[in-house]
């Protein structure tokens, strides 16, 4: 049943082959499939756009991000986890999603370790009226040599399924063609998988599993809930932004100095001047017959800036759909931009990073709800009402001193009080506050006796 529900659903994409996950993935590695098409196929290289667009979203989403349980069992394994959490969220964005997992390494010992799932290692079989994951199966392969030595596929598929009951089954397949699931087999024929139980009833109604992904809505498939890659939307101009490199690559190429050499003066090798044989050419012209000279300078006028002026124009498309600032990937010297279009470009940006936040802070509670089960599971104490904190504190995206005159003027106006404004200025709690108007008012009277 489970297999062919795999099938039906996205055909062999459990198998790695094409598909959006795929295609996503070999843009993201700096391999996209259009550099096969290109004029120099074995030297062209991507301008690695895709990598640099999820890594630009992930270090503006999690730069600044200061995130605690305020439970000491719980925040340490939280805070390892938080520790490569910019890593994490580029992996999400970049292929529409991860799966965080915590799971029991070893019983005896108590120990919680962290499965993250990228989107090619899961398929989503089903979602829930509210958009929540109720249906899921992971991916796992192991690839070994048989007594033939030729290689061999192991998958194993952890399904969950959460309805009336939280159902974890776990079937295992052997193949000899990766293309294919193969035979069903019995987890006890693959020692890493020996232990594991082909069928696990849950007592619990949330899924123990974390999914954080890309927010933007799924314009491949309107009927899902899964999410999309943060560059996805951008993938023609990508394309196109690569091509266009490639021309201006072309075009320095093109225009190397040279020199068209006599073919006498180029008879023996041994005369060129030492590190210099790619500067001279052998046509295999007589050029000293009819009065022309031994050798002719090639040194065309390059014309990269109308190329650097086209591929600008298509980064700044590109920074549009990904939800980017202009100036994040194209040269904003190139165009003189207004202060109101300055503004709402960075506004884009903003907002952008902020249902990111948003997306990620609801996986990392739904994590810390996982982290509970299994603490609970293991006999681990911990704050059954404790609560995770998140300070993304985005004033290296948000124009802080915008924001700021803007506040001031608020207090001059008498709409906002002095106190609340030092308290989002400087960050000081109501007792800190009391301290330092304390101290003002001190002075004030110390100045006032002076005069």
């Amino acid at each position: 049943m489970l297999d062919r529900e795999i099938r039906e659903r996205l055909g062999s994409l459990a198998l790695n082959i094409e598909n959006n996950y795929k295609i996503w993935l070999d843009c993201y590695h700096g391999e996209p499939f259009w550099l096969e098409d290109m004029r120099d196929a074995d030297t062209s290289q991507s301008l690695n756009l895709c990598a640099a667009i999820s890594s630009e979203l992930a270090r503006l989403t999690t730069m600044e991000l200061e995130t605690r349980v305020d439970d000491e069992n719980l925040d340490i394994t939280y805070q390892k986890f938080i520790r490569h959490i910019r890593k994490f969220t580029e992996y999400g964005l970049a292929l529409g999603g991860i799966v965080v997992k915590p799971y029991v390494e070893d019983y005896s010992k108590k120990l919680i370790d962290i499965d993250i799932v990228p989107a090619n290692k899961f398929i989503i079989l089903g979602f829930t009226s509210f958009g929540d994951i109720n249906h899921i199966v992971f991916i796992d392969r192991i690839k070994k040599k048989d007594k033939k030595d030729k290689d061999i596929f192991f998958t194993r598929l952890e399904e969950h399924k959460i309805d009336d009951e939280y159902l974890i089954t776990n079937t295992a397949y052997l193949s000899n063609n990766q293309e294919v699931l193969g035979d069903k087999i019995s987890l006890g024929v693959v020692e890493e998988w020996a232990d594991m139980a082909e069928e696990m009833r849950v007592d619990e109604d949330r899924p123990l599993f974390a999914y954080f992904k890309n927010p933007q809505a799924n314009n491949l498939d309107l009927d899902s809930n899964e999410g999309i890659s943060c560059f996805a939307r951008a993938l023609s101009l990508i394309q196109d932004a690569d091509e266009q490199y490639q021309r201006i690559i072309w075009e320095y190429k093109g225009s190397e100095l040279a020199i068209d050499a006599d073919i006498t003066a180029l008879k023996n090798a041994n005369e060129l001047p030492a590190g210099k044989e790619r500067l001279f050419r052998n046509l295999g012209l007589d050029m000293g017959d009819g009065g022309r000279d031994f050798y002719e300078v090639f040194s065309p006028q390059i014309r990269d800036s109308s190329l650097f002026n086209g591929l600008n124009g298509i980064l700044k498309k590109i920074e549009f759909l990904c939800g980017l600032a202009y100036g994040t990937l194209s040269d904003m010297e190139f165009t003189a931009k207004t202060a109101t279009e300055i503004n709402t470009s960075q506004q884009r940006s903003y907002s952008t990073v902020k249902d990111i936040q948003n997306e990620l802070a609801k996986c990392l509670e739904d994590f810390i709800e996982i982290l509970k089960y299994w603490y609970k599971e293991l006999g681990i104490p911990y704050k059954d009402d404790c609560q995770v904190s998140f300070d993304f504190d985005d004033s290296l995206v948000v124009d802080s001193e915008t924001e700021q005159k803007i506040r001031l003027q608020e207090v001059a106006a008498g709409i906002l009080k002095p106190e609340a404004y030092l308290k989002w200025r400087y960050g000081v709690t109501d007792e800190e506050l009391g301290e330092i108007q304390a101290n003002v008012s001190e002075n004030r009277e110390d100045i006032a006796e002076e005069e």
